[in-house]
């Protein structure tokens, strides 16, 4: 199914973009791309989102299982009609198992992506975050459009 091969290329590419700054970035280092915008910063997370539940690993090994089971039970279900929800859940899955695979391998989740947003110091992320976020988003929107549909 195209929307595993999403996950897929999701994963690689987060896992490929996370072992890049692992070997070629100590800890804390900041490289600029877009001066007071963007910059590729090494950092590392033990919790979730912006540090929460920090050092909480067996929480969130269980819960990254049971969540990447369910997600996988919707794509079985309900993805064959529904493509904009396929997607969501390709990028939401791969998301979930490129930070689970950090949790598992290194204990901490490797981020590296630093933005500043209108001088607000976003916290910094990486590739399966950004596919979480924006399968999140999709999977909101596809929300709206089901409801619009049934109106």
């Amino acid at each position: 199914m195209i929307y595993y091969a999403i996950a897929l290329i999701v994963i690689f590419i987060d896992q490929v973009s996370k072992w890049i700054v692992l070997k070629n970035m100590e800890l804390g280092e900041s490289i600029p791309i877009i001066h007071d915008v963007l910059y590729i910063t090494s950092h590392r997370n033990r919790g979730a989102a912006w540090g929460i539940l920090q050092n909480q690993m067996w929480f969130f090994y269980v819960i990254t299982v049971v969540f990447i089971i369910a997600v996988i039970y919707y794509m079985q279900k309900y993805t064959k009609t529904d493509k904009l929800l396929g997607v969501a859940l390709g990028l939401i899955l791969g998301g979930a198992i490129g930070n689970f695979i950090d949790r598992v391998i290194h204990k901490e989740v490797v981020d590296f992506i630093h933005t500043y947003i209108f001088s607000y110091n976003f916290p910094v992320f990486n590739v399966a975050d950004s596919a979480l976020c924006i399968g999140v988003a999709l999977l909101f929107i596809q929300t709206l459009l089901e409801g619009k549909k049934k109106e």
